[in-house]
């Protein structure tokens, strides 16, 4: 049924409008009576629990930071099956994001190319929503993806990180500190390991018993994305998340003139997937075996899953599949996970 409720009319809208017509149904199956209801055709397998930084989660799959922006949609996505939910990216001033169109299909690559920006309404308003959330006895697990205000300069990045985790970390189950989105001008330069050190080491600090990640990119040297692995190591972080989108645009079916006319922005979808396994294999041998390391990018089958978890990953994430499968998408993974036990 999803295959043609997408080619009918979501193919055709406005990918950006599309998803914000889908965040209230969403939402509504996070409320009750729909999301009891919702739960129990999706709740995964128990033996599927996975535990990871400390926490226990009932599926090692979860919803990548970029979906849920704002903490809106957390209650209906664990209504859907899904292990764990990042939000975000926030930064601690609200921000628009970049001009539209800033969202596009690449629909024969089952991929998206965004250029974002961090649209957001602010650090303070997801820290409002994550706080009501976590009132609740029965919700997934909640983790914040924190990036840089637009409008602060790179050397004040540290303070802006800090003030956004000073918000969000009390509230959150982990945080994920975001140098590698392509779409804020010098944010990925933060990711090399002399001005990542001082900055990590800030947030940290600032985030408390909260467990800390860095996100970094796919376009990076394997030496180093090997010493980024190292730093967050040698500076006491939980985990890492690998990878964010990527600024390559290659192999893709759709033609290049076509991908040429959407402009800059990053890749994500199934082309990342080789790439993905590869830094997570180099991320894993560079690392302790308890050292948490989450994979994403190209993931959208229980084959996929199954192929992080085997490469060493102890929680895999996705986006752009739930675009080209629909909402039951985290059922099929979870269902497929489960049969292959």
């Amino acid at each position: 049924m999803y295959p043609f409720i997408f080619r009918t009319f979501f193919a055709r809208m406005d990918p950006e409008r599309a998803h914000h017509l889908v965040i209230p149904v969403i939402r509504v199956l996070g409320v009750w009576p729909f999301a009891p209801i919702a739960r129990a055709l999706t709740r995964p397998d128990p033996s599927l629990r996975t535990r990871a930084l400390g926490l226990q989660f009932d599926s090692p799959f979860g919803v990548a930071a970029g979906f849920d922006k704002n903490a809106v949609m957390t209650e209906g996505l664990y209504a859907l099956g899904f292990g764990h939910v990042e939000v975000g990216t926030v930064t601690a001033i609200p921000q628009e994001g970049n001009p539209r169109p800033r969202l596009y299909r690449l629909i024969e690559d089952r991929a998206l190319i965004n250029r974002m920006g961090f649209n957001n309404a602010g650090a303070g308003a997801a820290a409002a929503r994550l706080r009501r959330s976590g009132r609740r006895s029965r919700r997934t697990i909640l983790g914040a993806n924190i990036g840089k205000s637009r409008v602060v300069d790179v050397e004040q990045a540290t303070a802006d990180y800090v003030t956004s985790t000073e918000l969000v970390a009390p509230v959150a189950d982990y945080l994920v500190v975001n140098v590698s989105s392509p779409n804020t001008l010098g944010l990925r330069g933060l990711q090399a390991v002399e001005t990542l050190r001082p900055l990590l080491e800030a947030v940290r600090d600032a985030a408390g018993s909260t467990p800390l990640l860095v996100k970094i990119a796919p376009d990076l040297p394997d030496e180093e994305i090997a010493a980024i692995a190292r730093l967050a190591v040698d500076t006491g972080l939980a985990g890492l998340v690998a990878t964010n989108t990527t600024i390559a645009r290659e192999p893709l079916q759709t033609p290049a003139a076509a991908v040429e006319a959407m402009g800059a922005g990053g890749l994500s979808g199934a082309p990342l997937r080789s790439r993905a396994v590869a830094v997570l294999r180099i991320v894993r041998d560079a690392v302790p075996a308890d050292f948490c390391v989450i994979s994403a990018g190209g993931v959208e089958t229980a084959d996929d899953v199954r192929e992080r978890l085997a490469a060493g990953a102890d929680l895999v994430q996705g986006y752009t599949g739930f675009i080209y499968r629909g909402p039951l998408w985290a059922r099929q993974i979870n269902r497929g996970l489960a049969r292959g036990r």
